[in-house]
């Protein structure tokens, strides 16, 4: 109803009720028959009285006019109401509510009042809303039109003042200077020869190529279920092959670290030392050297961090520092530094030949779950659960890659061996790769029916494979730079937790939350 309409009903309702007289009538008559009366007669009575009925009648008059005062104070009451009423439907039309049905459904619920009545929708919800809002008082507390455009005039006025964002840096030590120096010396180096090597790689005949290309797609198409072996009596969380092929060491929920001799899977040694799930275990890239040397690292949910050497059974070293749950960690290629994920939103970088870290780095808005160093040593990925992946220069410091496109949390990512494609496992099912000279994923794999928990590149600079985990109990294989599926991994009763691959390609091992690992491998090496 408008306001032109409520004003209309009003104003039939405002009237004056005609005064009540009350007499016989004859006097009447006579009265009107009469010539018009005097002024001084007007106040004189109107009405004679009989003798017998005096009193009855004087009686009738007292209640004929406390009945007029009664119709109208009624009307009156009346008035007031229908203006309280009309004042109410105006202030209700000023009231911002909310248009999602969900948001109104809370404010209701904040306000204890029924979210629903019976045949009521979305408009009449709302309405009701505003009504119980006016009816509350909080006109005052509730955003309205005028203060939704005072405030966006208001935004448009700062983002006009405001300056530019303002780049600020922490002044770093000089242990971290001088890992930066190393790193650089290191890394130009490697990827000088991984360049030489692409250059030798594109002059080969095209037959060479395909050639070469044929061999891994055919150790990948005999490769069979060699031996199976229960790990653990709780699941196993992560696997890792030693560089030299020989061994292969597991992590479980149970928070024990085990060794195990390749290809006959027969236990090593069993590494005690960690409280929580191991969420991570990994050789260094030295390891098998030298016997008493720190040559392992692992990690747990208590965000403990040991190193083990491969002649003793407790740790001979741990990093301390992580007030929170370590995800993943992962050796740098030259075996000095290690990079630990953790879930207070950063990561961290340690020196191993001082057992201190040197850089704590933030960046992602959500817990780090995975890291990955790149071949040549100078760059360094991240996934979140924040659903992003950040690509960081170690000789700078600086974020030289944000890689957004997944919908759900990133749970692994792996630089591939050619040095600019980088691979994603997350949640939503897929695997994406991205090409870090067009800062962007020039493909998406629609690897798994669950959750893709783990990829892994496997293989040389110019012919290597992808390997893919996931929930659905199943890891693949897949080629490299052609995307296609070439060999689904199929054997375990529960979700696979972890693939590797040995530096050789001799052995894929596959770590699953059955409790049990498997070694898979072609029939001429068994």
């Amino acid at each position: 109803m408008s306001d032109s309409e409520d004003d209309e009903r009003v104003t039939k309702l405002n009237f004056k009720k005609d005064r009540i007289h009350f007499g016989s009538l004859e006097d009447a008559k006579a009265v009107t028959a009469t010539e018009t009366p005097k002024p001084a007669e007007e106040g004189e009575k109107m009405v004679e009285f009989s003798a017998a009925g005096d009193k009855s009648d004087t009686e009738s008059d007292d209640s004929g006019a406390e009945d007029v005062s009664g119709v109208q104070t009624l009307v009156d009451e009346h008035q007031a109401q229908l203006w309280n009423e009309l004042a109410k439907k105006k202030a209700a039309r000023n009231i911002a509510v909310p248009t999602e049905d969900k948001r109104v459904k809370e404010m209701l619920r904040e306000m204890e009042e029924p979210i629903c009545l019976f045949g009521e929708g979305p408009y009449e919800r709302r309405e009701r809303l505003k009504k119980l809002l006016v009816a509350a008082g909080k006109l005052s507390g509730v955003t309205t039109h005028q203060d939704l455009v005072a405030e966006q005039e208001k935004q448009e006025e700062g983002e006009e003042v405001e300056d530019k964002p303002e780049v600020w840096y922490h002044e770093g030590t000089g242990a971290l200077k001088r890992a930066r120096f190393f790193i650089a010396e290191y890394s130009v180096p490697r990827a000088k020869k991984r360049l030489q090597l692409a250059r030798e790689w594109q002059g080969k005949p095209a037959t060479v190529k395909h050639s070469e290309k044929q061999d891994i797609h055919k150790f990948v198409h005999t490769l069979n279920n060699e031996c199976s072996q229960i790990g653990d009596t709780r699941p196993l969380s992560y696997c890792n092959i030693s560089p030299c092929s020989g061994y292969l060491a597991t992590g479980s929920w149970s928070g024990l670290v085990k060794l195990w001799k390749l290809p006959s899977c027969n236990p090593v040694s069993t590494l005690s030392g960690h409280n929580g799930r191991v969420g991570a275990v990994t050789f260094s890239p030295q390891a098998g050297l030298t016997e008493n040397v720190a040559c392992l690292a692992s990690c747990d949910s208590d965000g403990l961090v040991n190193l083990w050497s491969m002649s003793s059974t407790r740790p001979v070293a741990n990093l301390p520092g992580h007030g929170c749950r370590v995800a993943r960690l992962n050796y740098h290629p030259s075996g000095r530094f290690l990079g630990t994920a953790c879930y207070d939103h950063s990561w961290r970088f340690w020196d191993l030949e001082t057992s201190t870290e040197i850089l704590h780095q933030e960046g992602h808005s959500g817990p780090v779950y995975s890291i990955s160093f790149h071949g040549d040593g100078s760059l360094l990925a991240t996934g979140g659960l924040d659903s992003y992946c950040r690509v960081w220069d170690l000789r700078t410091g600086r974020a030289v890659l944000f890689l957004e496109g997944h919908l759900k949390s990133v749970l692994s990512c792996d630089f591939a061996p050619d040095g600019y494609h980088l691979g994603t496992g997350s949640e939503d099912n897929s695997c994406k790769i991205w090409d870090l000279r067009q800062y962007k994923s020039i493909y998406s794999i629609p690897a798994h029916n669950n959750m893709v928990t783990f990829c892994k590149f496997a293989g040389t600079s110019n012919n290597s494979m992808l390997l893919t985990a996931s929930y659905d109990s199943t890891a693949k294989v897949w080629s490299h730079k052609g995307w296609m599926p070439l060999k689904s991994l199929s054997g375990h009763d529960n979700k696979v937790m972890c693939v590797d691959c040995s530096w050789d390609k001799k052995y894929i091992v596959t770590a699953s939350y059955d409790r049990t690992f498997k070694l898979w491998t072609n029939k001429s090496i068994s």
